[in-house]
């Protein structure tokens, strides 16, 4: 990722970063507008969770995504994921009751889906998230986003990589695989996927055939988790 990138190889990333980012932005929030409520749920303050049936093919392809972090049992029946930006200040409530969430219920499987739409710093962080994800595989990746979400301020690339150099791969190393063909496509599909399911706030879930827009908090969450596995829905 060349983080002092000179000359324009930093040109290059910067303008592939910001159209990418931009140009999905504007895609999902064409299709976020038919976001209502299919299934008339609250979040943890009572407030109405903007709700959607989504398209059961266009859910069917997510399992298959690139570089997607996973935590929990592989043969969970119900999997719930998360579409999140590192620079997303409720990304990072969402974080730590993501991580309450997993030790609670360690039968549910969590799914985390880059989705920086928000700062192209956002973009730099993913991908060496994505180059840990690749190296190391989901359980240090999942390690990398509870620290760099917990940590205040603006999180950009350097942060990223000095923190996910402590996790035992050199920097240069993290670097050569963030800046890799197959870490770009994967950040791209899974953008590219937000936008195709209309996710344009960050964090927004996927559980089931539902979408939901924004957080709801830990305990709205485990209600729908729990609705989902009495009934396949979010509210039975």
């Amino acid at each position: 990722m060349s983080f002092a990138l000179p000359g324009l190889h930093r040109r290059r990333f910067l303008l592939a970063s910001t159209g990418l980012a931009a140009g999905l932005a504007i895609a999902g929030e064409s299709v976020a507008q038919g976001y209502g409520q299919a299934f008339k749920v609250d979040n943890d303050e009572g407030r109405p969770v903007a709700n959607m049936r989504l398209p059961g093919e266009i859910v069917g392809e997510i399992p298959a995504l690139r570089g997607v972090t996973y935590v929990g049992p592989a043969e969970a029946e119900t999997t719930l994921y998360e579409f999140f930006d590192y620079n997303c200040p409720y990304c990072r409530k969402a974080a730590a009751d993501m991580v309450s969430l997993s030790e609670s219920d360690p039968s549910l499987r969590i799914g985390l889906i880059n989705n920086p739409i928000l700062a192209v710093q956002s973009a730099q962080a993913a991908k060496v998230a994505l180059a840990i994800q690749r190296k190391l595989g989901s359980a240090a990746a999942w390690s990398l986003y509870r620290t760099l979400l917990a940590k205040p301020g603006k999180i950009d690339g350097p942060g990223a990589l000095q923190a996910a150099a402590k996790l035992g791969v050199p920097a240069a190393e993290i670097e050569s695989i963030a800046d890799s063909e197959e870490v770009r496509l994967a950040l791209k599909a899974q953008m590219r996927m937000a936008a195709d399911l209309g996710l344009a706030a960050t964090p927004s879930y996927v559980l089931g055939n539902t979408g939901l827009l924004g957080h709801p908090g830990p305990k709205a969450l485990a209600r729908m988790v729990a609705a989902t596995r009495r009934c396949d829905r979010i509210a039975c």
